[in-house]
C-alpha cells in the first residue's frame, strides 16, 4: 500500500505540474507573438518481480515480466512555434513574421535575444527598439523628419523625407531561425535565447531562403487555443482527482490490514 500511495502522488505532482503549464499558457493567450508549451512525461523504475523468460516451477518458459511501476514524472515542455493569427494594427512599426524567423534583438550586456513580438517602437533617438527599449538588430534609425515608414515584405526599409520624390531606403531588416527552435530558452519580455540544444542561429532576409515573409502593420497574436487548453486542463484535473482517489483507497486498504486482530 506504500508503494501504491508514493506512485500516486507522483502521479498527482505530474498533474500539478500539468496545470502549472496549462495556466501560463492560458494567462499569456493575449500575449504578441505568445508560443504554448505542453508538458510531456515519462513513466520511471519498475520493481521486476518475476523476468520474462525465466523457467516456471512446471518447468515451460514465463512469456512476460511480472513488475509494478513507480509512478511518472515530467520530462520536459515542448513548446510549440506554429504560427499564431495575424491581426493588423495599421501601425507602421508593427511587423508580423509570416512563415520561419525571429526578428534579432540586442540585450543590455550585449548578447542577441530574438522574438516573435514585432511591435516596434522609436527611441528618442529615432532608433527602432522593442517595448523594452531594446535595439533591433541590424540597427535602424528613422530620420526625425520622415513623414512616411514602409517595411516591405522581404525587409527592406524606406522612408518618405519631405521635399523627396522617391522614398529612401535606410536599411533591412533580418531574421534568425533555428535547427532546433524548441531548444531556444525562453528568458521572458517575449525574448528567446540560443543554447547548445537549439543551435546556432542562421541568418538571412525575409521571403528568402526558407525565411517567412514580413507584414507590415500587423501583428502575430498568441498560437494559444482557448477551447483546447481548457479540455486539457479539465482532463489533467481528473487525472489528479483520480490519483488522490489511489492514494485514499490504499489508505483504507492499510486500515483494513491494521485492524485484522481485532
Amino acid at each position: 500500500m506504500i508503494k501504491a500511495m508514493r506512485t500516486a502522488a507522483a502521479g498527482m505532482s505530474a498533474q500539478q505540474m500539468n496545470v502549472d503549464v496549462i495556466a501560463n499558457n492560458l494567462a499569456n493567450v493575449n500575449t504578441t507573438g505568445f508560443k504554448k508549451s505542453k508538458i510531456e512525461f515519462q513513466d520511471v523504475l519498475y520493481q521486476k518481480l518475476r523476468s520474462a523468460g525465466a523457467e516456471s516451477a512446471a518447468g515451460s518458459t514465463i512469456p512476460i515480466d511480472l513488475e509494478v511501476g513507480y509512478g511518472t514524472r515530467p520530462v520536459a515542455t515542448q513548446r510549440s512555434f506554429t504560427m499564431g493569427q495575424l491581426q493588423m494594427t495599421g501601425n507602421p512599426l508593427d511587423v508580423a513574421i509570416e512563415g520561419n524567423g525571429f526578428f534579432q534583438v540586442q540585450l543590455p550586456d550585449g548578447t542577441t535575444a530574438y522574438t516573435r513580438d514585432g511591435s516596434f517602437k522609436l527611441s528618442a533617438d529615432g532608433q527602432v527598439v522593442t517595448v523594452d527599449g531594446f535595439f533591433v538588430q541590424p540597427s535602424l534609425t528613422i530620420p526625425a523628419d520622415a513623414t512616411d515608414i514602409s517595411i516591405s515584405a522581404d525587409g527592406y526599409v524606406s522612408v518618405i523625407i519631405p521635399g523627396t520624390d522617391e522614398p529612401q531606403e535606410i536599411g533591412q531588416i533580418e531574421l534568425a531561425k533555428f535547427v532546433n527552435p524548441e531548444g531556444l530558452e525562453a528568458i521572458g519580455h517575449n525574448l528567446f535565447t540560443a543554447t547548445v540544444a537549439s543551435g546556432q542561429p542562421t541568418l538571412g532576409n525575409p521571403s528568402l531562403d526558407g525565411f517567412g515573409r514580413l507584414n507590415q502593420g500587423a501583428l502575430e497574436l498568441s498560437n494559444v487555443e482557448i477551447v483546447d487548453e481548457m479540455v486539457n486542463m479539465i482532463v489533467a484535473q481528473r487525472a489528479y482527482e483520480i490519483n488522490s482517489k489511489a492514494i485514499q483507497t490504499s489508505e483504507e486498504m492499510s486500515q483494513v490490514a491494521n485492524n485484522l486482530k481485532r
